[in-house]
């Protein structure tokens, strides 16, 4: 318990440093928690509750037409914790996810909101749902935004998820959940002027 207390204290101090801005060239450290429950398209009367680390790269300068003016992000997240209430049991597993592709709006007050796609896999003690494969691949969509302040951000999102097998084991029912996710991180600069 110790060294996990003092793994997320290393990893948290260094958000009390620097500015907290989207900038050209920086990167993106965030540790998030999220949680929800099923929708209607999948396995019913089941619920998720996840715990992440979020490490991105902003690529691009802004840009864009009007309003849709905004920044690309590829990121990759770490979850140590991804826990499946299910009718039958609780499953606990850990999750990858190497494919998160964001769309930061270029804005320049202290509220940024995004769009994101994102993909990787999950691994459970359990059968997810009940019956199908303990190995499962997570997809989801999300719209949310950051609130930045002098030394961090907090972010809040909205996310559609879908966990399945892929085929990997007949059958095949899936679930998909809707989420709200609450993340708090720091946008580290690349040390380049930007132009927003």
């Amino acid at each position: 318990m110790k060294n996990i207390l003092g793994m997320i204290l290393l990893l948290y101090v260094p958000l009390t440093w620097a500015q907290s801005r989207v900038e050209d060239g920086g990167h993106e450290v965030q540790l998030w928690t999220g949680g929800g429950h099923s929708v209607p398209g999948g396995t019913s009367s089941t619920g998720v509750w996840n715990v992440g680390l979020r490490y991105g790269w902003i690529l691009t300068r802004p840009h864009g037409p009007g309003f849709l003016e905004g920044r690309f992000e590829y990121a990759v997240d770490a979850v140590p914790a991804f826990v499946v209430f299910q009718p039958a049991n609780t499953a606990y597993g850990v999750g990858f996810n190497p494919l998160n592709l964001k769309w930061n709006f270029a804005t320049r007050g202290r509220v940024v909101p995004y769009l994101e796609l994102s993909g990787g896999t999950l691994f459970t003690n359990h059968d997810v749902p009940t019956g199908t494969d303990r190995v499962n691949f997570t997809s989801s969509a999300a719209l949310g935004a950051h609130f930045l302040g002098g030394s961090r951000n907090w972010s809040v999102e909205v996310r559609y998820m879908h966990i399945s097998n892929a085929g990997l084991s007949d059958p095949n029912p899936g679930v998909n959940t809707v989420q709200v996710r609450l993340g708090i991180g720091k946008f580290y600069g690349s040390g380049r002027a930007t132009k927003k």
